[in-house]
């Protein structure tokens, strides 16, 4: 097969977090809105999809080019070497978006698109009429952005969120990317304290298990380019053994998680259970007023409640001014809080030393980063 473009596909505004972890995989990158480009071998299409914490998913370009007709989406799709990629008995949907394009009809994109594939198929293959469609999937998807339109196809199948663990959930429950991500932009490191004050379901505190112990997000879960017959199932093997070598399952992590709802921790217990760190992460019902450790230099990152729903405002205004409170006296300690309020730190009584514009979903949250003390060097 030679070398692949991929697309990793990132969430709004952590692009830049996404383009690291391919960079550290080892491939160079470019940077778009929402997409980080890069040419790599068909191995990496493994180690992305089992490696990448902050990404959606991993597709693989086909083709890029401009078109503004009907009769130029077809033609220039069909010139495209779908056979390289799609074997004859392969069930090929596709799916479609359009913004700011002359076509912007997506279901009439969808269906040229589809049609122009066929006819490449049936050119490759030498055969006539439709396809069974039998076999494994390759979705593929047109995406027109600007007249711009960019063929891909799926490696992923389920979003790389879905990472395997999560047997519960709770009403508002955050992505695992996103909690990766707000991991990743703190100064943790696995040898100091963690803690969760609105663990929820648990994702926060695993996913920074996972961080602790270099564990692949992917490691647990399957991926639909598995069943592709040109990736040899050797490179999968030697990809996952990549895994399982790098992880360090003997690095001690201090983690802990509470939650004012004892359900959620309830909840929490199993999914940390079923990302096997029962013995790692200690979770506790309590509410974050109460918080208080002696020990020094630790991280909090929290996704409190935002206070959106009517009748809540105020007691979330509330809890926020008596977490400034709670967390007042522990100053080597460094507080990271992802929220949608936007008198947040007037209500936790402190300016943040930084501040970033996250997407929680559809929810526009700042992410107010408060740096603790930073420990004394130490002297010979």
């Amino acid at each position: 097969m030679g070398k692949v473009t991929l697309i990793a596909t990132a969430a709004m505004g952590i692009e830049a977090v996404v383009a690291k972890e391919v960079k550290d995989l080892g491939y160079d990158c470019t940077v778009e809105n929402g997409k980080i480009t890069f040419v790599a071998d068909e191995k990496a299409i493994c180690r992305s999809n089992l490696w990448l914490r902050t990404a959606d998913r991993i597709k693989l370009k086909i083709g890029e080019f401009k078109a503004t007709t009907f009769d130029e989406l077809f033609e220039k799709t069909k010139a495209l070497n779908w056979g390289q990629y799609i074997p004859e008995d392969a069930e090929f949907p596709v799916i479609g978006k359009s913004v700011k394009s002359t076509l912007f009809s997506v279901s009439d994109c969808q269906s040229i698109v589809k049609k122009a594939v066929v006819d490449s198929l049936q050119k490759h293959y030498r055969k006539t009429g439709w396809f069974e469609e039998t076999g494994p999937l390759f979705r593929i998807e047109v995406a027109l952005h600007k007249d711009i339109a960019t063929l891909t196809i799926d490696t992923s199948g389920v979003g790389l969120h879905k990472r395997g663990y999560r047997a519960g959930q709770g009403e508002a429950p955050l992505k695992e990317t996103l909690a990766a991500t707000l991991i990743k932009l703190t100064n943790w490191t696995p040898d100091k304290p963690f803690v969760d004050p609105f663990c929820g379901s648990g994702t926060i505190p695993i996913e920074a298990a996972l961080i602790g112990q270099n564990i692949a997000p992917g490691f647990n879960r399957d991926f639909v380019s598995e069943r592709w017959n040109w990736i040899d199932k050797s490179i999968w093997q030697e990809a996952r053994q990549e895994v399982e070598d790098l992880a360090n399952y003997d690095q001690p992590l201090d983690i802990q998680g509470f939650d004012i709802d004892h359900r959620m921790i309830n909840i929490a217990t199993n999914n940390a259970e079923e990302a096997g760190f029962a013995d790692i992460i200690k979770f506790k019902q309590m509410q974050v007023s109460d918080f208080t450790t002696n020990k020094p230099y630790g991280v909090i990152v929290g996704n409190p409640p935002y206070g959106e729903r009517i009748g809540e405002k105020r007691e979330v205004e509330n809890m926020y001014k008596a977490m400034g409170k709670a967390f007042a006296p522990h100053d080597t300690w460094s507080i990271y809080m992802l929220t949608s309020h936007p008198e947040f730190e007037k209500l936790y009584g402190k300016p943040a030393t930084k501040k970033r514009k996250l997407f929680n979903g559809f929810i526009r949250t700042d992410y107010y980063q408060y740096w603790g003390k930073r420990p004394p060097r130490n002297v010979e």
